[in-house]
This record gives structure tokens, C-alpha cells and sequence, in this order.
């Protein structure tokens, strides 16, 4: 019994370890954000760190993959010819935003919620 728990604990930390080698960066256009308040119709208001307050949608093709509530930070594609709306690419989860913040990836969050 107490070597089957031992073998879950190895498991669940091999678990985050492997979680947190393959974070997803931004890249080219993209950016991080934070979602600040729901809209409804898979919209809402998300501060990206590029100082943009941007109408962002989560795309049909994952909408019943990706649920995203307010204060989650995600990667954001802005629109090619609106630049002030974009869609959602992907939600960090805790312990990816706790490696993100200590890898000072996300400063400009940190001030942001402050206020």
C-alpha cells in the first residue's frame, strides 16, 4: 500500500516536470494576455502585454477543448486586419504561469495586477 503511493507521488511530479518542459512561447504576432471579463459567444476582454485591450474569441475548432475564466493567461493571435480583436490559442495552466513568472516572462502582468 505505501509503495503504491510513493509510485503516484513519483508519477503525478514526473507529471508537472514533463507539463512544464513543454511550454508554449509565443511566437511571430502572437502574444500573452489576461482575461479580464467574459462576454458570452466563446468572447471576452483580454489585456495582452503589449498594452492592447483586445476583443478575443476562442476559435470553433476548440471551444469545447479550451475553458478559460477570468484572471487566466493565454496566448493571443491578433487579427491580421483588425488589430483590436484576436483569438485565443491557448490557456497556461498554474504551473505553467508559476515557471512563466519565474522566468520573468511575465512582468508586465505582474504590474497589471496590481491595480
Amino acid at each position: 500500500m505505501l509503495m503504491g503511493i510513493k509510485k503516484q507521488e513519483q508519477a503525478r511530479q514526473d507529471q508537472i516536470n514533463q507539463e512544464i518542459s513543454r511550454i508554449k512561447l509565443p511566437r511571430g504576432r502572437e502574444v500573452i494576455g489576461i482575461v479580464e471579463q467574459r462576454l458570452g459567444g466563446s468572447r471576452m476582454y483580454v489585456r495582452c502585454l503589449d498594452g492592447k485591450k483586445r476583443i478575443c474569441r476562442i476559435p470553433g475548432r476548440m471551444k469545447r477543448k479550451l475553458w478559460v475564466r477570468e484572471n487566466d493567461i493565454v496566448i493571443v493571435e491578433p487579427w491580421e486586419y483588425d488589430n483590436e480583436k484576436g483569438d485565443i490559442l491557448l490557456k497556461y495552466r498554474p504551473t505553467q504561469v508559476e515557471w512563466l513568472k519565474h522566468n520573468g516572462k511575465l512582468k508586465g502582468i505582474e504590474e497589471a495586477e496590481e491595480f
